[in-house]
């Protein structure tokens, strides 16, 4: 059988690079599902913001609608114009860094951290902490609009009582998740605290509902929580 750039006894022109790559899987699983999870989440935000802000509606339809074709099938332009022929194997870290300064004394901040089973007052994402003893916890959190859970054991790894906390989940979780908490004075008063978090579902587990651990809603929720965390130490109040 010829080869088609033989077909008819004429040579035929070479498909350009982007035609090459577009006809081909090039994305992992898990990255499929977070494209769908991210597309579907980027057209309802587009829809609901249409008549007040039509231009940038356009461009998030625009980028939806790219996000959807990627995920539906299999193959990302992007990856096509670069050569990559083959899915990722890992699947990427999400990692959260903020700072947020409170007007309560560093001590008092801290302890209240420390009491792990607190977190879910002000932390819309954590269902619950429940802490087995004072290095170890179980987790769970919620996941955006309510979609999907996790749970993992923890265990705090570093202290520096009034200082510094830090926490990872322990070897065989359906995740890898560490963070760490700095707290420190400011002069003046107050106290400053810094929150580092990162999630790493391993590969194949995002095929079972994990896709929106990688969505940007839920980095912004947990920013969202850090923020109440600072509302709730100056009232005492939960935000709405």
């Amino acid at each position: 059988m010829m080869k088609n750039n033989q077909l008819n006894g004429q040579a035929q022109p070479e498909a350009g690079l982007l035609y090459k790559g577009s006809s081909i899987i090039n994305v992992s699983p898990e990255g499929r599902l977070v494209s769908i999870f991210s597309g579907a989440w980027l057209l309802g935000s587009a829809i609901s913001k249409v008549d007040k802000k039509p231009v940038k509606s356009l461009l998030k339809l625009i980028g939806a609608g790219y996000l959807l074709y990627r995920g539906i099938s299999g193959n990302s332009l992007v990856n096509g114009l670069l050569g990559k022929r083959k899915p990722d194997k890992h699947t990427r870290a999400v990692n959260i860094r903020t700072t947020i300064m409170i007007d309560n004394p560093r001590e008092e901040v801290y302890y209240f951290w420390r009491q792990l089973s607190n977190l879910p007052v002000f932390m819309k994402h954590l269902q619950t902490v429940e802490e087995y003893d004072p290095l170890h916890s179980h987790w769970v959190v919620k996941g955006p609009g309510g979609i999907g859970t996790l749970e993992w054991d923890a265990e705090i790894v570093k202290e520096y009582p009034g200082e510094f906390l830090g926490w990872r989940s322990l070897p065989g979780s359906s995740i890898a998740t560490a963070g760490r908490v700095t707290f420190m004075d400011i002069p003046g008063g107050g106290t400053a605290v810094d929150v580092m978090l990162t999630y790493r579902a391993p590969a194949g587990y995002l095929g079972s509902g994990l896709a929106w651990l990688l969505n940007p809603a839920f980095e912004n929720m947990i920013v969202n929580d850090i923020k109440r965390f600072k509302y709730f130490m100056e009232t005492g109040e939960t935000a709405s």
